[in-house]
């Protein structure tokens, strides 16, 4: 269905969130090196800010154990700053201050001390705290624009699996980008699907892409991600087939596909308790559980069981 609030005029802000989870880049089976992608991803960010004089661009990597802006920079986001950066005559100055940015702020996160073992093994990148950085960014954008010309979007770059651990923040990120309109697009690269971000794609009617061969990936962000809001009412996108609904439980923090649900914080589970462990609420009752649903069963089937009679006319 088109989107009558969007209009040819107005000027398109793209956050990108790169996951640059060194462990999963550097992975042997890995197809494609996170130096490899950058060159792909550095042209699609050149394209994007070519296609309007007054497109917007920022940039936030989701590390393991932190996350942070590559651009704009710390200085560029404090108000009448300026940076000085050298000219090149050969190259468009904007492209240039967004390559080197990019580029010199990964390359820092990966020239620090490696995260730990624990950090390793408790998941992959702040993706949850990535969206809330971009959301944040992207409200400041909005409220500074008198005129309400600026249209944001999402787009995440992932290769690391879901963490369960992840899962209230990066709902709690969903439902703010849902009701601020704000599409998240997610392209994983390789890899199994990601749950999470599936669902975070159907829930803002963003795009969903798990590409065949990731050597294409420009290719891939050139003609499914570079569209801005007002000519996607126009272009046939890519969509999922599936989505994958499971959640992750609130005590083990693991997904699961039957839960238990508190009817009064929406709190889901993977065993029953009689008190909710998030708003303390005590159920009255007691579940049913299998051994008592057979016996349940086997009375109703059972041809000695007697039937209830029916009065005589």
């Amino acid at each position: 269905m088109k989107d009558t609030s969007t209009s040819e005029d107005d000027s398109n802000l793209l956050v990108i969130v790169i996951d640059t989870n060194p462990f999963e880049w550097e992975h042997p089976s890995a197809p494609l090196k996170l130096n490899q992608a950058l060159q792909h991803i550095l042209a699609f960010m050149n394209a994007h800010l070519a296609g309007r004089h007054d497109n917007k661009l920022a940039v936030i990597a989701s590390h393991v154990g932190v996350s942070k802006f590559l651009y704009p920079t710390l200085n560029e986001l404090t108000p009448g700053s300026k940076v000085q950066t050298k000219k090149d005559a050969n190259v468009y100055q904007v492209f240039k201050v967004v390559n080197d940015a990019v580029i010199s702020g990964i390359s820092r996160l990966l020239q620090d001390p490696g995260p730990t073992l624990q950090e390793k093994d408790l998941g992959s990148s702040k993706i949850a705290a990535s969206l809330s950085l971009g959301l944040c960014y992207i409200n400041q954008a909005v409220r500074s624009d008198g005129m309400g010309h600026v249209k944001a979007r999402i787009l995440v770059l992932t290769v690391s699996p879901d963490s369960s651990s992840d899962y209230i923040p990066i709902m709690n990120c969903i439902f703010s980008a849902q009701k601020a309109n704000i599409p998240i697009d997610v392209c994983k690269i390789w890899g199994e699907d990601a749950v999470f971000l599936q669902q975070a794609a159907h829930i803002t009617e963003g795009i969903y892409m798990r590409p065949d061969d990731p050597q294409g990936l420009l290719q891939i962000l050139m003609f499914s991600f570079l569209p801005d809001m007002f000519s996607r009412n126009y272009l046939y996108l890519p969509g999922q087939d599936q989505v994958d609904f499971r959640a992750a439980c609130f005590c083990h923090k693991k997904i699961v596909d039957i839960g238990y649900v508190c009817s009064v914080c929406l709190s889901i589970f993977c065993s029953f308790s009689p008190v909710c462990s998030t708003c303390k609420t005590k159920f009255a009752f007691q579940p049913l559980l299998p051994s008592a649903r057979r016996l349940v069963k086997g009375a109703a089937s059972s041809p000695s069981s007697p039937r209830p009679s029916t009065p005589a006319i």
